[in-house]
């Protein structure tokens, strides 16, 4: 059964492991990448929620506690199966405002040439998190919106303790959230950064919970929240104005997927990059005609030489589909990819790649399983490290980043600026039916370009290693680097790895011509997490990632 292990008799895995079992339960299990977050989703699990209302309860506490990662600012991605009815893929994210130019990008750009402003009120798209999260609730969900929102409120209202991580990002952003004094009278409390272990208060954004509870979604969009945030920005420079919220929505259709060794695995759609991961296993399994050993020399430099072959084939041809079209369908063909894995040499690794020729993205990720069988694979997030470092007033809403990370100005390009155009989107999460089609396993990490190469790894492991959901986010992990960023891009390519990875297959990878850059044994970033399902006897087994501070629990 995928995600489960093969026996139980606690036998070791070829590399260290931080935590030595998976979790199992019957009645449901959330995994995330905090315990507050882990906390308020079992909360509502146990008062008779469904997945969804979990992953709501569960992602509106992240935007609480963990500001760093995610925010009320932000954009949402999800996967959802309920029984009996089809996967739905959920794109919550904004448009650029429509008062932004091009030149006025071009006149504020750090390289003066391709790169946006890439954080303070010029980089802000409008947010997509607050209605997606309504959108779930209203099609899927079981309680409303103010009784799910109650655990992160509270957090809010009355404070949460700071954790060692999210004290450290603090600290490492204090310059950034410097620049706007809303954000600095919220994250740096008498003008320094809190230490680990200090209560950590949000009254604006409780209010706005509050608000939010009481009045729905279109004060956020329409109303008073709306208003505040977007005379913030423009005060401070930017150009989000109430009338570019004014019409957002969330964008619900059925997921992009392909089959992967007979399992099929779903993913979320355009502006995601979730076809990357898609088109990275359409290659990988071109170009191994069985399952292979995912953390072998050879394994690991066929993984990579797809993923630069799918990001190239992102960076050329996808985009807003309001803008141009993406030819999806063709760059998930298994003929496509039979012609992509050709170009892979098995010996050496390729320091240049280019996109095919055809005619014609801080974060934080959760995945909840109900007891009746209900899946949710979640991802959240306002771009980088606080996004945008703007706070929207008094709302205490972390703003994105998106625009400035996402676009680029390079003229020609599928993803360059438009005001009104949604950037391409770093984003995605997966979802993974087995045989017989039943849905099995949800999983993802946040990341940025991370995503979806540490998802491949994920999927090979669990697929092509039998490994169980613990075992597998444990994986020595590796990351080939740059990856579409615009403002990474034109770097030469360096892979990455964690140095508890085998000796010998570091250095069979460096013969092959891979620019190594070692990392310490568990700083390869991410915070994946994965639950699976017995769908004969309704058992759950979760892994988490130990690289954060998360869990995943269930009862």
């Amino acid at each position: 059964m995928l995600g489960f292990p093969k026996s139980h008799d606690g036998a070791e895995q070829p590399w260290p492991r931080r935590r030595p079992y998976p979790m199992y339960a019957d009645r449901g299990m959330v995994a995330a990448a905090h315990p507050m977050t882990v906390a308020a989703g079992l909360h509502v699990l146990r008062s008779g929620g469904n997945a969804v209302d979990v992953a709501v309860a569960a992602g509106l506490a992240a935007a609480v506690v963990m500001p760093e990662m995610c925010g009320l600012g932000g954009d949402l991605f999800a996967l959802v199966s309920l029984p009996g009815q089809p996967i739905t893929s959920i794109q919550g994210s904004g448009i650029a405002p429509r008062q932004a130019t091009i030149e006025e990008m071009r006149r504020h750009s750090p390289d003066g040439k391709h790169q946006m402003p890439y954080q303070g009120p010029l980089a802000i798209a409008v947010p997509g998190m607050v209605d997606a999260y309504f959108t779930l609730l209203r099609r899927f969900g079981t309680k409303s919106f103010a009784e799910v929102a109650e655990p992160a409120t509270a957090m809010a209202r009355e404070g949460f303790v700071l954790q060692p991580l999210g004290a450290h990002a603090i600290a490492a952003n204090a310059d950034l959230l410097r620049r706007d004094p809303a954000a600095a009278a919220v994250f740096l409390p008498g003008g320094k950064p809190p230490a680990a272990g200090t209560l950590l208060k949000q009254p604006g954004l409780a209010k706005t919970l509050e608000t939010l509870a009481q009045d729905g979604r279109d004060t956020f969009y329409r109303g008073e929240i709306g208003q505040q945030i977007a005379a913030h920005v423009q005060e401070l420079g930017g150009r989000l104005a109430i009338d570019d919220m004014r019409d957002h929505e969330t964008a619900l259709t059925a997921p992009i997927e392909t089959s992967y060794r007979g399992y099929t695995i779903y993913e979320t759609c355009i502006p995601s990059q979730g076809l990357i991961l898609l088109e990275s296993l359409n290659i990988v399994e071109a170009a191994t005609a069985a399952p292979f050993n995912p953390t072998s020399v050879e394994g690991i430099h066929t993984l990579v030489e797809a993923k630069k072959l799918a990001y190239a084939d992102r960076l050329g041809f996808a985009g807003d589909s309001a803008f141009g079209n993406c030819p999806t369908d063709l760059l998930l063909s298994k003929n496509w990819a039979e012609t992509r894995a050709t170009e892979i040499d098995p010996d050496h690794a390729q320091s240049e790649i280019l996109a095919g020729v055809h005619q014609d993205g801080d974060t934080t990720y959760l995945c909840v399983i109900d007891g009746d069988g209900a899946m949710v694979s979640l991802i959240q997030s306002v771009s980088s490290a606080f996004g945008s470092g703007v706070v929207g007033g008094e709302t205490g809403v972390v703003m994105n980043n998106r625009a400035g990370r996402g676009f680029t100005l390079q003229e020609g390009h599928p993803n360059i600026f438009a005001p009104g155009k949604k950037t391409m989107h770093t984003l995605n999460c997966y979802l993974i039916g087995d045989e017989q089609g039943r849905p099995v396993l949800v999983g993802g990490t946040p990341g940025g370009d991370g995503q979806p190469q540490w998802n491949m790894q994920a999927i090979t492991g669990l697929i092509d290693m039998g490994l169980d959901a613990q075992a597998t986010v444990e994986l020595p992990r590796w990351t080939s680097w740059p990856g579409t960023d615009p403002i990474s891009i034109e770097n030469p390519f360096e892979l990455r790895v964690e140095d508890r990875l085998d000796p010998g297959t570091i250095a069979g990878l460096d013969a092959k011509g891979h620019d190594i850059r070692r990392q310490g044994p568990w700083g390869g970033g991410g915070a994946a997490q994965i639950i699976a399902r017995d769908p004969e006897t309704g058992v759950l087994i979760g892994g988490s990632d130990p690289r954060a501070e998360g869990l995943a629990l269930g009862y």
